[in-house]
């Protein structure tokens, strides 16, 4: 600032002493006339009179300093502020460090009232600085803290005004519009109309500005929503057929902009701007800005209103031959047979293909200029990739909308897509094959799709070296199959499995998501589950459910509920470490992750040692928490938690307390007791392998016969005894050698070293047998009284004829082999715990056989009558209550056999197993409350 002030005060101290020069100069000049007058008197004109006195002789000033030009903008003369503004103009637009030196001297304040003048010339020059001056980031922010600059600049642009004046307002408006604030401060002058009429210039140059201005403002939602209003559309759409391109760009852009606006949107279709949009497509000349005009197409595309528009016009096909660089429908129509129709306005392209063929056909008069314009015989002129990528994302956008899907149907915009899906632009690939996909999501088009072969392009572009193309492939065909058998059976035969079983190890997450999606689909088709159950899916899809990707991991836990469906299926699942990452997924905390996981645990459940392998990872555990969970909790986690329960009776049996008529107790079921809160529920194995404890033993079913010795097993004893005997053979001899005495020192040593190395060899044998133990699978301890018991039954309750007849024996039976009756009372004296205390030593085990028990009560004795009568096909429950109570509860018909009586439904009953064996008590009646409570 001070700087500034010293440039002032020397520009006006050598003003000042310019003016006195010359003053002083003057003065002389005029005294040596006045003299020569006198001299030459004929000469002089004696009519001339002096000037005034009080006027001021015009005076020329040369001036090299900005300051000067600056202080000259305050001038009281017209003439003076002109020509100062013009200096300015000049300087300024040299660079920007002159527009900020000038900033820093005050030139805006000294202009800005300048804008105002009475004079057109100093408005016109003080409106050509100022905006050459916006440029600067600077000048725009000093610009906006004043608060008539704006107002001031919006005012020039009234009709009255010169031509320049309205070009450099509409350039100074376009820098001012940059900032939001401006943008605002614009709108709320009223600056958009006389912006909208600057646009019917004549001049080129303020059509420029002005579009540009409104390209700007339109970012604004509030003037998308008042251009309409001030008729700007119209003029926009016809800056398209302008001779400048920077000019039809701007247009573009504008339109662009405007069309985002529903309203808009809805003028310009009354314009036919869409039709306009297409004729500007259609000149090869202006391929540089196509992608532009197409971008504008889609934004009204996405109204059904403008589909049905072009559906109806035709406009649509136009595009599409367009695109793909075909002839348009009118052209092939008559190239193809020469049959006379009613022909659409075509394009540049249909008029030289019409030039081509020689053929003539009545056009309206904007068809006829184009046809004067085309050279005959030209070719057709291919489209540009990114036009091409640009019309296949706007088809895209407008299929987002069912009913937009539909009429793109019926104008066959698939055929475009599909032949796009063979261009060399992996763009142009990737966004046909995303079009393809929305476009499925309709019925008729994955039908057309097929029968247009486009499922073979796109089964191929699979295996692309580029990712944004395997992906929306990908999409394709996962929407393609989606409730289609013969788009299934088609990818099948074009080898799709195998490429989207590739596709599932491929670092594009999208792509992995989209691959498992399209392979469930196709497993609802048997032939095709079966054909990538052989090509190992199962253990491809485990390393997916590894992934950080929601989406992956919900698609690919749907894909293994879908093929883990057989026998096989599950165990190569289970056996590569799968159900671990599917119990992982339970903890995920996104919905759709814990649904389908839970789903495909239900289907892996319905095997039972799977099922025991999810409940030895802890994901009963983890699917009971879901259960109780008030946010988390789906009805998926509740399917395989009772699928898991089903499947492994003892855990259903520990965690519930009860066992219906329908689960049958097969070798293997134990019962652990009643499982507690927060306990992990263990396995048979782990239990067998805990030292002996004083808490209750876990009682085992297995009827399973004891397996011979192995071989093996019995040539390993004979050769340990075999080496026993020659090791006591060697001691004998060494005891025969000391008494005797007769062996040397050397033949002693000898012997000492060979004992040695045989007792080092049966060590070593030993502990070769012991890890052959350990390694050897696990084997459950035998029941010969239970295989007993059930040729028993099998021999003497199965064959009686009635139900009832055989729950009763059944009852007896079990009472007699565990101990007989107990009287009522007498339940605390009946010694039972003594004599399993002693089974379970003799066995060292805390796990006993149901069949060796001799003595029981309520506990072993239902668990027995369960397992029997489910082996002769006794339908029965097992429930659980406190105090180690259990009970049985059937269902039997009415026994009243009398002719015409009444026949009621069955009836539940509870079996007496321990008081009254073989009584039969009503489940609703005080006996049987009693009987299930101490």
């Amino acid at each position: 600032m001070v700087d500034s002030k010293r440039s002032l005060d020397l520009a006006r101290s050598h003003l000042l002493s310019r003016e006195r020069a010359l003053t002083s100069s003057r003065d002389t000049a005029r005294s040596h006339l006045s003299s020569r007058g006198t001299d030459m008197g004929k000469k002089v004109k004696k009519d001339e009179k002096p000037p005034p006195d009080d006027v001021f002789d015009p005076l020329l000033v040369e001036s090299r300093q900005a300051g000067t030009v600056v202080l000259m903008l305050s001038s009281p003369e017209e003439d003076v502020q002109a020509k100062a503004c013009e200096a300015i103009y000049k300087y300024v637009d040299k660079c920007d460090e002159n527009k900020k030196q000038l900033l820093d001297l005050n030139a805006i304040e000294a202009l800005l009232p300048l804008l105002q003048s009475e004079d057109r010339i100093v408005r016109r020059n003080a409106c050509m600085a100022v905006s050459v001056m916006t440029a600067h980031p600077e000048v725009r922010k000093k610009l906006r803290k004043n608060e008539e600059a704006i107002p001031a600049m919006i005012t020039l642009l009234a009709p009255e005004e010169d031509t320049v004046v309205h070009e450099f307002c509409a350039l100074g408006l376009s820098q001012m519009a940059i900032e939001f604030s401006s943008k605002a401060v614009i709108f709320e002058n009223n600056g958009i109309e006389p912006l909208v009429k600057c646009l019917s210039s004549t001049d080129p140059d303020v059509q420029k500005n002005a579009i540009e201005t409104l390209a700007q403002l339109l970012l604004d939602y509030q003037t998308r929503a008042a251009i309409k209003d001030c008729d700007g559309l119209s003029p926009m759409l016809e800056l398209l057929k302008s001779e400048f391109s920077i000019i039809q760009k701007l247009a573009l852009l504008a339109l662009d902009r405007a069309s985002q606006d529903a309203d808009n949107r809805g003028a310009l279709r009354e314009l036919e701007a869409m039709s306009k949009l297409v004729d500007f497509v259609a000149h090869p000349e202006w391929n540089d800005l196509h992608v532009m005009a197409v971008m504008v197409l889609a934004n009204l595309l996405e109204d059904h209103e403008s589909l049905e528009l072009v559906k109806e016009t035709g406009t649509l096909k136009r595009l599409v031959a367009l695109i793909t660089d075909q002839p348009p429908p009118e052209e092939e129509a008559k190239g193809g047979g020469g049959k006379g129709g009613k022909a659409e306005k075509g394009g540049s392209r249909a008029a030289k293909k019409s030039a081509k063929d020689g053929g003539k056909t009545s056009r309206g008069k904007k068809s006829s200029e184009e046809k004067e314009e085309s050279v005959p015989g030209e070719a057709i002129i291919p489209t540009l990739p990114d036009v091409k990528m640009c019309a296949a994302k706007a088809i895209a956008r407008s299929a987002r909308s069912a009913e937009n899907r539909k009429i793109l149907h019926e104008q066959e915009a698939e055929k475009m897509l599909i032949h796009l899906l063979a261009h060399e632009s992996t763009e142009v690939q990737t966004a046909a094959a995303q079009a393809l996909g929305i476009m499925s999501e309709n019925l008729l088009t994955k039908d057309s799709i097929r029968e247009w072969e486009g499922v073979q392009p796109l089964v191929k572009l699979l295996n692309s070296d580029n990712g944004d193309v395997k992906e929306a492939a990908s999409l394709a065909l996962a929407n393609l199959t989606a409730n289609n058998s013969t788009n299934c059976h088609d990818i099948s035969n074009f080898g799709g499995i195998d490429a989207l079983i590739h596709t599932l190890a491929d670092a594009r997450e999208e792509a992995v998501a989209n691959a498992a999606c399209c392979l469930t689909n196709m497993a609802t088709e048997e032939a095709l589950r079966s054909d990538a159950q052989n090509k190992h899916i199962v253990v491809k899809l485990i390393e997916p459910l590894k992934s950080k990707n929601t989406n992956v991991q919900s698609k690919c836990s749907l894909a293994v509920a879908a093929f883990v469906c057989d026998v096989d299926s599950r165990s190569d699942f289970r056996n590569n470490g799968g159900i671990e990452y599917l119990i992982t997924l339970l903890h995920s905390g996104n919905d759709e992750v814990r649904r389908n996981s839970s789903w495909a645990i239900a289907v892996c459940a319905v095997d039972e040692q799977t099922a025991s392998e999810v409940c030895k990872l802890g994901g009963m555990s983890v699917l009971q928490e879901i259960q109780v969970s008030g946010t988390r909790r789906n009805p998926f986690a509740d399917v395989a938690l009772q699928n898991l329960l089903n499947s492994n009776l003892s855990a259903k049996y520990s965690l519930t307390g009860a066992l219906s008529s329908t689960n049958i107790i097969l070798d293997g079921f134990y019962d652990a007791g009643q499982l507690r809160p927060g306990s992990q529920f263990l396995s048979l194995e782990d239990y067998c392998k805990q030292e002996l404890h004083d808490k209750r033993p876990v009682l085992l079913v297995n009827a399973k016969p004891e397996s011979a010795p192995k071989e093996s097993q019995s040539q390993a004893d004979a050769e340990m005894a075999k080496d026993s005997s020659k090791t006591s053979v060697s001691g004998k001899s060494s005891r025969t050698g000391r008494e005797t005495k007769a062996k040397s020192k050397a033949q002693k040593e000898k012997e000492e070293k060979q004992r040695e190395e045989e007792i080092q060899a049966q060590l070593q044998r030993e502990a070769e047998n012991q890890s052959t133990t350990d390694n050897k699978p696990f084997e459950m301890p035998c029941d010969s009284n239970l295989c007993q018991y059930l040729e028993e039954i099998t021999e003497k309750i199965q064959p009686l004829q009635t139900t009832r007849e055989q729950v009763i024996a059944l009852a007896q039976y079990v009472s007699d082999h565990m101990g007989g009756p107990i009287e009522k009372g007498e339940l605390a004296n009946f010694s039972y715990e003594l004599p399993i205390s002693q089974i379970r030593y003799e066995m060292k085990s805390n796990v006993v056989p149901i069949g060796k028990i001799k003595t029981g009560i309520h506990i072993h004795r239902a668990l027995l009558f369960k397992v029997l009568a489910d082996r002769i096909a006794v339908g029965c429950t097992l429930n659980r209550g406190e105090y180690n109570l259990a009970w049985n509860e059937v269902m039997l018909p009415d026994s009243d056999d009398t002719p015409g009586a009444p026949k009621f439904p069955p009836r539940t009953f509870v079996v007496d197993l321990v008081h009254c064996p073989g009584k039969l008590l009503r489940a609703d009646s005080p006996e049987a409350a009693q009987y299930q409570q101490l």
